[in-house]
């Protein structure tokens, strides 16, 4: 095999952009801001689904040659693929891994990994139980080089030791017909929430990715504001790391002129990202040690950009690529080459759990009014969704 067949369940906005990016329907430049991007060649689109009888009509008149099955087991036992991707609403995605894995399938998750830590956990066993398959997740902010260097600078050490991150993304602004787009949108039963597990969790992986996994969440969650939905769009978190470091996330859905800027503050340095470009200050000693060792004197000609001891703080700025990277397609084709040739995968599905339980956490904190310990509770946060599920009525309980 030389070339992955990938089947595609869910022709909605998310599928429908995939089948189009792979089948050259539209310019891949087009899908990804970025110009003349190839179309990866290691994999292809095996076969398409979903129950909408209007997506099947416009989908035979488009891609004839492609197979269109309504039903995704179908799909998964047939031979037309070798892996599926599962472009569907949140809480389908691990029961339909879960049914990829035991059928033989290689499956590439979208995000997030699921609603609920538990049924992300219960899927991260299932893959544990079929190593011979690939299980990847559609984390495509990995894939920005920006990131990358970042993440790869500060476990190299050179930085120092982490002190306090913050990120504030509410550059997503979504109104009311948005919401209202599909059914299953911005509800608890239909979506398990809002913003932390639609629009944040690319976000949330990458603060966790880069900065670690907290001990501790504290958050302040908002229903409907602004937004005639019942669902959190508005949250402040303040998290606590076991090293005594904190990180800040903000994020919002209500925001016409949104920002999204990332600090990381060191021992050894300052990283922020924001338009594009990474902004990485090394100082010209350790803080702690000019904290112990330098005077006043010494402290204010490096804060005003002078040198100090005969160093000085240098600053590095890195332009970012067009689009951030190759983005979706740059996650599809490393997914490729894990199943071809055993490359090592930027997103691994196994990485999903991580940031369920810090959305979970985030969430459960928000509901109770309190701070919450990860990893979280899953039995109590499933239960306290749940109310919120049977009070709005729509769907039936999850578990």
């Amino acid at each position: 095999m030389n070339k992955v067949r990938l089947g595609i369940i869910g022709l909605g906005q998310q599928g429908g952009l995939y089948t189009r990016m792979l089948t050259g329907n539209i310019p891949s430049g087009a899908a990804n801001g970025i110009p003349d991007i190839k179309i990866p060649d290691n994999i292809t689109v095996g076969a398409i689904c979903d129950i909408d009888l209007g997506i099947k009509h416009e989908c035979n008149e488009l891609y004839p040659d492609i197979p269109f099955y309504t039903d995704w087991k179908e799909l998964v036992k047939s031979d037309t693929v070798d892996a599926v991707i599962t472009a569907v609403p949140h809480f389908l995605h691990h029961e339909m891994a879960i049914y990829c894995l035991e059928n033989g399938k290689h499956v590439l998750v979208e995000k997030p990994a699921g609603v609920a830590a538990k049924n992300v956990r219960e899927m991260n066993e299932c893959a544990a139980g079929h190593p011979e398959l690939t299980f990847g997740l559609m984390f495509n902010q990995r894939t920005n080089p920006l990131y990358i260097k970042v993440r790869n600078l500060i476990n190299s050490g050179e930085l120092g030791k982490i002190r306090r991150s913050n990120w504030i993304v509410n550059n997503w602004w979504r109104t009311d017909k948005y919401y209202q787009s599909s059914s299953w949108r911005a509800t608890w039963g239909g979506e398990g929430g809002g913003v932390i597990v639609n629009q944040a969790p690319h976000q949330l992986d990458l603060w966790q990715w880069i900065c670690g996994i907290p001990i501790k969440v504290t958050a302040k969650c908002i229903n409907g504001a602004h937004r005639n939905i019942a669902v959190e769009n508005d949250v402040t978190i303040i998290a606590e790391y076991e090293n005594g470091s904190t990180g800040v996330f903000i994020t919002c859905t209500h925001d016409m002129m949104g920002t999204n800027r990332f600090e990381v503050d060191l021992s050894g340095g300052k990283i922020v990202i924001e338009d594009n470009t990474a902004a990485i200050t090394y100082f010209a000693y350790d803080e702690d040690y000019a904290n112990e060792n330098m005077s006043s004197q010494e402290a204010m000609m490096l804060m005003r950009g002078n040198s100090a001891g005969g160093k000085k703080n240098r600053i590095e700025v890195i332009e970012g690529v067009p689009g951030g990277g190759p983005q979706h397609l740059g996650i599809m084709e490393n997914f490729a080459d894990n199943i071809l040739h055993n490359t090592s995968l930027l997103a691994p599905g196994t990485d999903g759990i991580n940031g369920v339980q810090l959305a979970n956490a985030i969430q459960l904190s928000g509901w109770l009014g309190k701070t919450v310990e990860l990893p979280v509770d899953e039995d109590v946060y499933l239960r306290e969704l749940n109310k919120l599920i049977e009070e709005e009525g729509k769907f039936p309980a999850r578990k």
